[in-house]
């Protein structure tokens, strides 16, 4: 736990993400815990009976009076991700909008060559942004990237849509993903998502060793 001068940082739960890795979009060698994701409870003197939260990145911010005791602050933390998963799951695009969205990117920057046979969001997807089956045109898109801005949904898209014309991660295949105007921003969003969780540790193992 990290005290400031307004109040304290609590963390719970554990979430991992390393970079992006191999063949597709996917991280090797870690655990996930999707029903049990990061939460951080930040506790402010300045706060009197107000409670928010919101997503940054791949955690939640819960924002709490300091008076709560901490069965007060529990009780907070799981209504308040319940409302975020309830406004999360109304403003969500079904698998038809999805797939809508990948024949659209497929056409403007690919030139219509690959037309996907399905696409849709999966939840047993923890260790990879996005995933696709050659074979039958398949593209499947973890759930995880659904609160995340849109053109980094679509970089994904894009990414998978390309792996069902080139297999592996040559030049040709960079060559066709970086006609997506928004590619290097959208890797570096990614990639920051799946940093911080260890530059969190690794900054909180600085200050129990106290390195400044």
């Amino acid at each position: 736990m990290r005290t400031g001068g307004t109040g304290s940082v609590r963390c719970l739960g554990r979430a991992v993400a390393p970079p992006l890795c191999g063949s597709g979009l996917f991280w090797d060698n870690v655990k996930i815990v999707p029903a049990d994701p990061r939460v951080e409870v930040r506790r402010s003197s300045r706060r009197r009976r107000t409670v928010s939260a919101y997503r940054d990145g791949d955690k939640t911010v819960v924002l709490v009076p300091a008076g709560l005791s901490h069965a007060e602050e529990q009780q907070w933390v799981e209504l308040m991700l319940e409302r975020l998963r309830t406004r999360e799951q109304r403003r969500r695009p079904s698998d038809t909008a999805l797939r809508t969205r990948a024949m659209e990117l497929a056409e403007r920057y690919l030139g219509g060559q690959v037309r996907p046979s399905s696409v849709r969001w999966v939840d047993n997807q923890n260790t990879r942004w996005g995933s696709c089956t050659p074979e039958d045109g398949s593209i499947r898109v973890s759930r995880r990237l659904s609160g995340m801005p849109g053109w980094v949904v679509d970089y994904v898209l894009v990414h998978e849509l390309v792996h069902l014309l080139v297999p592996g991660h040559g030049p040709e295949f960079w060559k066709l993903v970086n006609r997506y105007p928004r590619s290097e921003r959208a890797r570096g969003y990614l990639e920051g998502v799946s940093d911080a969780p260890r530059l969190a540790a690794e900054g909180r193992q600085d200050r129990e060793d106290g390195v400044d």
